[in-house]
């Protein structure tokens, strides 16, 4: 089967299938081809564009997938990780990494979330934060 792009003398275009290149000469010879949108029974075939496999794109795009599990799976790492080592404070974050910050004598780990407002609020009182992508475990 082969797809044409196929133009009338009224420059109407639209595509067909033929089984061959030589089906659609003999149809358009008996003048059994006509156009879709005026009944034209002067049909051309239009330039048309053929599908390539492009195996280099194919490979490329494998290669980055390659690169993107290999990064997720040090992501969900570095969760795990996180998640053994450190205390989860969840919204209340903010508020206790100041409690940490402020008592020198407070070893604590925490981790939780905190807003870009708070985030920022925080970058002023001069407390570093490092944010990291929360990788989904089951995803």
């Amino acid at each position: 089967m082969i797809k044409y792009n196929l133009k009338c003398h009224q420059d109407h275009e639209f595509e067909s299938w033929f089984s061959n290149s030589e089906e659609f000469d003999k149809l358009n010879k008996k003048n059994l081809l006509e156009c879709i949108y005026c009944s034209s029974k002067k049909i051309n075939k239009s330039i048309m564009a053929p599908m390539i496999k492009n195996s280099k794109k194919e490979e490329q795009i494998e290669i980055i997938n390659a690169e993107f599990k290999k990064e997720k799976n040090e992501l969900l790492k570095l969760r795990k990780y996180i998640e053994k080592n450190f205390d989860y404070v969840g919204k209340d974050f903010s508020k206790k990494v100041r409690e940490v910050y402020y008592d020198k004598n407070n070893k604590k780990a925490i981790y939780g979330k905190a807003t870009l407002e708070e985030k920022e609020e925080l970058a002023d009182e001069g407390i570093d934060l490092l944010t990291i992508p929360w990788i989904n475990k089951d995803n």
